[in-house]
């Protein structure tokens, strides 16, 4: 039990410092960044650093191989999962997070 939560927690962190060094990730559908002030860029990489810890904790979600990027509080979602159930699990995940004001989902169904 104590190995299950301490490999939540080392997944969790793994996350948050990729998330931190990481370049932006580019998508064809996500706007570009200039447009936004410092302030807005450090809430979207939090909202992003957050929908990533909690698709990663999400039991009924694959997220592997998903990708996030947010603009203004909305965030995309792109890469694949295995079933339309994980893609749906995946956009009501990153709607409760706090600071979404919507999500762009466009995970692609691909079976393993």
């Amino acid at each position: 039990m104590k190995t299950i939560q301490l490999l939540k927690t080392a997944g969790s962190i793994a996350v948050v410092a990729f998330a931190l060094n990481a370049n932006a990730q580019t998508s064809a559908s996500a706007p570009p960044a200039a447009s936004e002030s410092v302030g807005q860029h450090i809430d979207d990489g939090t909202i992003t650093t957050k929908v990533k810890v909690d698709l990663l904790a999400a039991k009924n979600v694959k997220s592997t191989h998903i990708h996030v990027k947010t603009r203004k509080g909305v965030v995309w979602l792109t890469g694949s999962v295995p079933s339309a159930d994980d893609k749906s699990a995946a956009e009501d995940v990153v709607q409760s997070v706090k600071g979404v004001t919507s999500v762009k989902n466009h995970l692609k169904v691909a079976a393993d």
